[in-house]
């Protein structure tokens, strides 16, 4: 008969050890949100690293005067508040922006894409109704491309483009 050995207990401890450390290291919070960007989205691959290609989305954006609320360059995302294409005024909260159509807000996510290159992706949304019993995302569509949404979507593309090109 066998008796039971110290060393294979040890092992399942030390592997536990070494799962509680690993998912200690992992920080699971980030301030992009948990959907993906709409496959209609506009694309383009920038000759810059992610953390170069946020602070830059995100002095755009301002300079054109949408109000910035979330922007993470170490998470590769920016989203601006509800900006009316008429008025030029950033509306935030879930509240009544007045005209639906016109009142957009754009989302960018910058990934890595090759060493020293990023992935940028330029998302333009609209509500076409309001419903405070469903999710905002449930209610938003992409802008349509002969909208003012989708020409601010598009001038920040070429806009980063431009900057970045080698």
């Amino acid at each position: 008969m066998r008796s039971a050995s110290l060393p294979r207990p040890f092992r399942l401890s030390n592997f536990a050890l070494r799962i509680l450390v690993l998912c200690l290291a992992c920080n699971p919070a980030t301030t992009r949100p948990a959907f993906l960007p709409y496959p209609q989205a506009l694309t383009t691959i920038v000759d810059a690293p992610t953390e170069t290609v946020v602070p830059e989305l995100d002095a755009w954006l301002s300079g054109q005067g949408l109000r910035v609320e979330w922007t993470s360059a170490q998470d590769g995302y920016v989203e601006t508040a509800w900006y009316n294409t008429t008025t030029h005024q950033s509306v935030t909260g879930t509240h009544d922006p007045g005209d639906l159509l016109a009142t957009i807000k754009i989302r960018c996510w910058v990934d890595p894409y090759t060493p020293g290159k990023s992935q940028l992706t330029v998302e333009a949304v609209y509500r076409p109704i309001l419903d405070p019993s469903r999710m905002e995302r449930d209610l938003e569509v992409i802008v349509p491309e002969a909208s003012p949404g989708y020409d601010v979507a598009h001038q920040l593309l070429e806009a980063t483009q431009k900057k970045f090109a080698s």
